[in-house]
């Protein structure tokens, strides 16, 4: 508490009080809390989102890589960036030559790749699950490969 000496006012404070949270501040889950997480079922608007890659919008502007970035954040508000997937791969239905799709999440980077074509950051290892069609998609993390059905079901593949 500030004292007035010989009546001098006092200097005039003004405290902020709003406070905002950012997901960088956020706690982080445990591992197993983060398992248990990233196993739930994904949102019908997440599956939507992912599976609208083929559609050709993502080539004409940056604001629909940030849709999907934004579905992504959407999805798993709770989870810190880190743990995010490193990409998401999954069948392409542009016609040959391609034959699957990733989209890069650090980067938010979209791209097609032919029959053969090296995939980026170890998504290598889901392109066969990725081109069968049987999920609508796959998140590929470091330790992990999450196969998401159409339904929004999830299958934990780990390395």
């Amino acid at each position: 508490m500030v004292r007035s000496i010989l009546g001098a006012a006092g200097p005039k404070v003004e405290l902020k009080t709003d406070l905002s949270l950012s997901t960088a501040s956020r706690a982080r889950l445990n591992p197993a809390e983060l398992q248990a997480r990233l196993r739930q079922r994904r949102s019908t608007g997440y599956v939507e989102a992912m599976t609208r890659l083929d559609a050709g919008g993502h080539v004409h502007g940056k604001a629909a890589t940030e849709a999907l970035t934004e579905a992504i954040r959407q999805e798993f508000p709770d989870v810190h960036v880190e743990a995010w997937p490193l990409g998401i791969i999954a069948k392409c239905f542009l016609g040959a030559p391609y034959e699957v799709h990733t989209l890069s999440c650090s980067g938010t980077i979209i791209q097609h790749f032919k029959g053969g074509e090296a995939l980026p950051q170890g998504m290598e290892q889901a392109r066969s699950l990725a081109r069968n069609g049987y999920y609508a998609f796959i998140e590929v993390y470091t330790d992990k490969m999450i196969a998401v059905g159409v339904n929004g079901q999830t299958a934990i593949i780990e390395n």
